[in-house]
């Protein structure tokens, strides 16, 4: 799930980590502090001289107090926000994927939604990629302990062990990327852009299913 109208530049540079893209927009000094390692109460556009315009998600489910009663003792807030700002985003359900389309700072604007090939993805990215067993942006609602162990790689992800204390479709929760997916447009299946409820196809990878999709 991306900003409305970010297909074009998502296919030219990939789809990055808030990291990556403040290193491609070159942003430094405090005005990166504000958007890496601190809260972010509302989106952000960055800009520069060459590069169409990028905007970067609030991350407003998330508090620094929160964080703080939750969080391992290891791990700051400021330490928390520049790890996940660090890493791309998938969720693994459609459901979850509705549930975060409908939620009240989004459901009124349209957003562009990326349905991507797993194996495909995997194939080329399974070293690096990493599974969490929570909504890691998330702290408003009885938020789970959390830290630097968070994230597993798929070897060493206790499947087994969350399989045992739910059902199978929330064993994993999210599937994160490091510094995000540069060749991301290998991997998208169909893209469609979605308001108010509604789903309207830009773009589908000949011979996909139908029913790849939000």
């Amino acid at each position: 799930m991306a900003e409305a109208g970010s297909w074009e530049s998502i296919k030219k540079h990939g789809l990055l980590s808030a990291t990556a893209l403040l290193d491609l927009y070159k942003v430094t000094g405090m005005a990166r502090t504000a958007i890496e390692s601190e809260r972010r109460p509302e989106s952000v556009k960055v800009t520069a001289d060459g590069l169409e315009g990028a905007i970067i998600r609030d991350n407003k489910p998330m508090t620094a107090s929160a964080l703080e009663k939750c969080l391992d003792p290891d791990i700051t807030p400021k330490e928390w926000f520049e790890l996940l700002n660090d890493r791309s985003f998938f969720w693994l359900s459609r459901d979850r994927l509705r549930t975060l389309l409908g939620a009240k700072a989004y459901r009124g604007r349209p957003q562009t939604v990326l349905t991507v090939d797993t194996q495909s993805l995997l194939k080329a990215h399974r070293e690096t990629v990493q599974l969490s067993p929570i909504n890691s942006g998330a702290t408003l609602y009885n938020p789970q302990p959390r830290g630097r162990n968070t994230f597993s790689s798929i070897a060493d992800y206790p499947f087994e062990e969350w399989r045992k204390k739910r059902n199978l479709a929330n064993s994993i929760v999210e599937l994160v990327v490091p510094g995000g997916v540069k060749d991301i447009a290998d991997h998208v299946v169909a893209v469609h852009s979605f308001e108010k409820g509604v789903s309207t196809e830009l773009w589908r990878r000949p011979g996909s299913s139908p029913d790849d999709g939000p």
